[in-house]
Order: C-alpha cells, then structure tokens, then sequence
C-alpha cells in the first residue's frame, strides 16, 4: 500500500509492505544500508563513513542521475532503536548530516534526505509489516516526478525488490 499527502513543497510518502520473515530479521537486514543497493536501483555505492556507536552510523551515497540532471549524493545518519515495550516497531531512522571531511563534489548534486526510515512491526513469530517513510523534498523530488503524474509504478517496483530481497 502507498501513501502520499503533500503540504507545501513537501511531499510525505508512506510505502506499507507485508513481509514473510520475523521482525527482528528486518530490521537487522533494513538498519544495515550496505545491503540497500541489492534492492534499491536508485542506490549506486554506499560506504560507511563512521560508525558512531552500534546504533548509529554515517553513510556516504550515491545515486543515479535522473534525465537532464548530474548524480546526486548524500551524507545520512542512520539510526536504529530496538523496541522498548512488546506493540512498539523496531524502527530505522535516517536523516542528512553535514561533514567537513565530505564536502559535496563538483561531480555530483549534493541531496539532502529530510526525514526518512523504516518502522518494523511483528505480526506473528514468522512475519512482519514494514513500513517505509520518507518526506520527499525538490532534492529527492525527480526520482518521483513519474509516480506524482499517477504512475506509481518505480515506488512499487522499489516495494517489491525490498519484499525479494528480505524474504
């Protein structure tokens, strides 16, 4: 299932995706973004820049260039927190940061991810619900500009390569 509501130049995005594996599975396999360009065509290379603790860590990316556009990058943070009560999702939070040690490059368009991540809900002991969000600002917007026409076939296709890749 998808979700979209737009407020102002912000387009908020939730991707709902039922998952034939436990909880804590998915998120050891979501939380880790070195796995991402198995089933995230947008993802080119991603390397972890710093692990801040065992429950953050900074991530360097790139993507591919949209028609008309140079490649984009991203500095994000990465945050996981394991659940705290039984009904509570794992969740998975990302978010740009700034480094000195990575100042955008002349090759490529420095994005900037606002709020993005996964929550992770268990269902039973073998399945879960995934849930993607992202606030999609004019720096992400190009990848979407198709599934804002009414196609939102690259959001689907992007759903179901993670729903391959964790199952």
């Amino acid at each position: 299932k998808i979700w979209t509501h737009e407020e102002g130049d912000v387009l908020s995005l939730k991707v709902e995706m039922q998952v034939k594996i436990p909880s804590h599975l998915a998120f050891s396999l979501l939380s880790d973004f070195t796995f991402r360009q198995q089933w995230d065509k947008h993802f080119i290379t991603c390397e972890v820049l710093w692990a801040v603790n065992e429950d953050e860590k900074i991530y360097y990316v790139t993507s591919l260039p949209v028609t008309g556009h140079k490649p984009r990058d991203f500095v994000i943070l990465v945050s996981q927190r394991q659940p705290c009560k039984p009904n509570e999702p794992y969740i998975v939070a990302v978010k740009s940061v700034t480094l000195a040690s990575v100042p955008p490059s002349p090759e490529y368009c420095r994005s900037e991810i606002l709020c993005a991540g996964f929550q992770i809900y268990s269902d039973t002991h073998s399945s879960c619900t995934v849930c993607y969000f992202n606030q999609v600002t004019s720096g992400v917007m190009p990848y979407l500009a198709a599934n804002l026409t009414g196609s939102s076939k690259s959001i689907e296709d992007t759903a179901l390569e993670c729903i391959k890749f964790l199952e």
